[in-house]
């Protein structure tokens, strides 16, 4: 396996992301979408989860397909990120259709991010027009790090972010993750400097440092962001949300599957990962341009495989490609690590 050409989730052909932010908000929302309908399911791991029109995406129900997804800071609040992004794709006559209506499909999933020092007075949520604007700015380059959802997002000791990755598998399915990372747990290991996903690096991605040499670690749980927002939140105060994707064809029930295996990436990246006051949750979609042999079974694996390395190697790149702004509670990477 390598990464593809630009080590991100849109290495999947076809596939588009925009972001969208406001830094004196300190939040953003996040957009996934294609030129065509894709099939995507999600499984949830977090005791925390706020998401929009995710059951539609169970095996068992009849929509065999949608038309973005949507990642987003705000809380409750962004998830009308999503109503957003249903404006622009009926603009472009983009949707399910029944008879003359047409009805855009879009899921999404929200981080919280409302005391992490940015303005959050508004009179009107801003989040649908974020959204609108997310979804114009969709292309197949696009930024990670304090960007998009990532823009508010905070780990335990560091400040975090909207991260992506790829691997070009050896028969040519592409696998990608984008990911944005605001959990309860730490991405470094005590002294901020070496990611609990270094074992998984690929050319120096995010730093190059290699694993912790110490032994004996994850046992220290301290938090950073717990001891900024103690006296204005609770610990639900936090979300991994993610997007696993490949091209490999898929069925909505493999998709599923896929959601799940690709949650090891979560626990590879953040210890400790899915605790009762985060929200994770993974969404995985097939673009079904690869068919695949036997029903696709023993690719399945795999596919699982490569979606967990990526998404651990997505969240390690966001919090390294975090950047400095006014207000900030934490510090980023790249001032702790120095």
């Amino acid at each position: 396996m390598k990464p593809g050409e630009r080590n991100l989730i849109t290495d999947v052909a076809g596939l588009k992301v925009g972001n969208a932010s406001n830094a004196t908000l300190k939040s953003g929302v996040t957009v996934l979408t294609a030129d065509a309908p894709f099939t995507a399911s999600v499984h949830v791991m977090g005791g925390a989860p706020g998401s929009r029109e995710t059951d539609l995406l169970a095996p068992d129900k009849s929509v065999a397909a949608v038309d973005a997804l949507v990642l987003s800071g705000g809380s409750a609040y962004g998830l009308d990120a999503c109503s957003g992004v249903v404006d622009g794709l009926r603009a472009r006559g983009r949707g399910f259709r029944i008879g003359p209506a047409v009805i855009p499909l879009v899921p999404g999933a929200i981080i919280f991010d409302l005391l992490n020092g940015g303005r959050k007075d508004w009179a009107e949520n801003p989040y649908r027009a974020l959204g609108r604007a997310a979804f114009e700015a969709a292309g197949e380059d696009f930024d990670i790090g304090t960007a998009g959802a990532g823009t508010g997002a905070l780990s335990a000791m560091l400040k975090g972010g909207l991260g992506s990755a790829s691997l070009v598998l050896e028969n040519g399915i592409t696998v990608g993750a984008l990911v944005a990372a605001n959990p309860v747990g730490a991405v470094t290991t005590p002294g901020d400097r070496h990611f609990w996903a270094a074992p998984f690096e690929i050319d120096g991605e995010f730093g190059g440092l290699g694993p912790d040499p110490r032994g004996g670690l994850g046992r220290e749980t301290e938090s950073r962001k717990m001891q900024a927002m103690r006296n204005q939140s609770n610990e639900r105060a936090n979300t991994t949300i993610a997007i696993v994707a490949t091209d490999a064809a898929l069925t909505k029930a493999q998709c599923q599957r896929l959601a799940t295996a690709a949650h090891d990436g979560i626990a590879r990246a953040v210890v400790p990962a899915h605790t009762p006051g985060d929200g994770d949750l993974v969404f995985a979609l097939s673009t079904g341009a690869r068919p695949l042999e036997d029903g696709g079974e023993r690719a399945l694996a795999l596919i699982g495989h490569a979606a967990g390395l990526c998404l651990a190697r997505a969240i390690a790149r966001a919090i390294h490609q975090a950047r400095p702004e006014p207000g900030d509670l934490l510090p980023c990477w790249s001032d702790a690590a120095i």
